[in-house]
């Protein structure tokens, strides 16, 4: 690959990615531009613009955006449809930040005629691929630089001589091994790495971040009102708001009475097991609701086929190919289900658990006349059920009488 004469680089304003910065500058002697998204990690990003023009960064090449809305209606409202969940429990916080980190690199890029993107992503993690798979999708030709992968800063040590060489200000708490590592955004927070790496040691309290220990939230339960249109939430105990409003205020409700903490073994893309801690209390608070919903508003065939593909769809996501025609294809298949999804979802909140008691919709299937143990009023013949089981039963019957026959029964 030819040296890059204009980078975007992805960048936190974090000892790491400013480390990046200074090696891009002076392993390449290149023009830097940096991208900072406000995903609602939680975090002050104006130190991130000031640690930037420390390093030497025009003020036109520092971009710092507001995404939260356009992450939560466009990445997870689209991914909650489909009820997603990796391997069964993760519901992907960090793996759906990605693709729209990479649209924003790819598309500043483009805008100021940088011929490169660059990231902070490690050479063993999934992060790498999922930048990169998204942003080679986006421009095939665009040049994408992972210095993990190519520099020799491969210790603490290394790195912080390099900061100090090159008057990188390092923060007091990052001259000690930190004690993990921690990704963050409006959809959840994980944490990883150092005291987590033993998956025989129960993780210390001190490692959650947002959410309140359950047996620490308040002792009386919570009753909370979501409602949906088209598979999507749009309102909170009757009030409309929007999307990242919405999930900003689940995230409170649900971190209060410690909902959404996951502790998980998972298999990495790249063929490695990592153990991390993941808080999703507005997440998971969400998935229950929507999955409330569609009790009563999708049919049964729909609703099966949508599950059976379910995994296929977060395992997608989880690996990088957000922008994937077959990712698209699962999406289109997965709104078309939601097209009649709307209603109003009642939650109980308390210590640790969201679970569904009401749930309302003009568009119900539910129809109590069939299912009544009193009188139904002629809706439903109970003697048609004898039939139907004849019919379905006739195969096992035949398969059953061979098994006789020979001697198999």
């Amino acid at each position: 690959m030819s040296a890059p004469k204009k980078v975007v680089l992805a960048y936190s304003g974090g000892l790491d990615t400013s480390i990046i910065l200074k090696w891009l500058q002076t392993e390449y002697e290149c023009e830097v531009v940096t991208f900072t998204a406000d995903l609602g990690q939680g975090e002050e990003l104006d130190p991130a613009r000031k640690k930037a023009e420390l390093l030497g960064i025009k003020p036109e090449n520092i971009f710092i955006e507001d995404v939260r809305e356009e992450f939560v209606r466009d990445f997870v409202f689209p991914m909650f449809r489909a009820n997603a969940l990796y391997e069964g429990l993760y519901l992907l916080g960090t793996s759906i930040a990605r693709p729209l980190i990479s649209k924003r690199l790819v598309e500043i890029a483009a805008q100021t005629g940088a011929d490169a993107v660059a990231h902070g992503a490690t050479g063993k993690g999934n992060d790498q691929v999922r930048f990169e798979l998204s942003a080679y999708a986006l421009n095939p030709d665009i040049k994408v630089i992972a210095p993990w992968r190519e520099w020799d800063l491969s210790s603490r040590t290394k790195l912080l001589a390099f900061a100090e060489e090159n008057q990188i200000p390092i923060a007091k708490d990052k001259r000690g091994e930190a004690p993990f590592s921690v990704d963050a955004n409006l959809l959840h927070t994980s944490s990883e790495g150092k005291v987590l790496e033993d998956p025989a040691q129960e993780a210390p309290d001190y490692v959650l971040q947002r959410t309140t220990r359950p047996q620490d939230a308040p002792d009386t339960p919570e009753l909370v009102e979501i409602a949906f249109e088209k598979g999507d939430a749009v309102a909170i105990n009757g009030e409309a708001m929007s999307p990242a409003t919405i999930l900003t205020k689940l995230n409170e409700l649900g971190g209060k009475h410690g909902i959404g903490i996951l502790d998980l073994v998972e298999n990495r893309f790249v063929g490695m097991k990592s153990r991390g801690i993941y808080e999703t209390p507005g997440g998971t608070v969400l998935l229950e609701a929507h999955r409330g919903i569609e009790q009563i508003t999708l049919d049964s065939g729909a609703g099966h086929l949508k599950d059976s593909i379910m995994p296929r769809y977060a395992e997608l996501i989880y690996n990088g190919f957000w922008f994937s025609p077959e990712r698209e294809m699962l999406q289109a298949l997965i709104d078309k289900s939601q097209e009649l999804v709307s209603g109003t979802v009642r939650l109980k909140l308390y210590k640790g658990s969201a679970r569904t008691v009401a749930r309302w919709s003009d568009n119900s299937l539910y129809s109590e006349a069939h299912v009544t143990f009193e009188d139904d009023a002629g809706a439903y013949d109970q003697k048609d059920a004898a039939g139907f089981i004849k019919l379905n039963a006739l195969r096992l019957k035949l398969l059953a009488k061979r098994a006789r026959r020979l001697g198999k029964s």
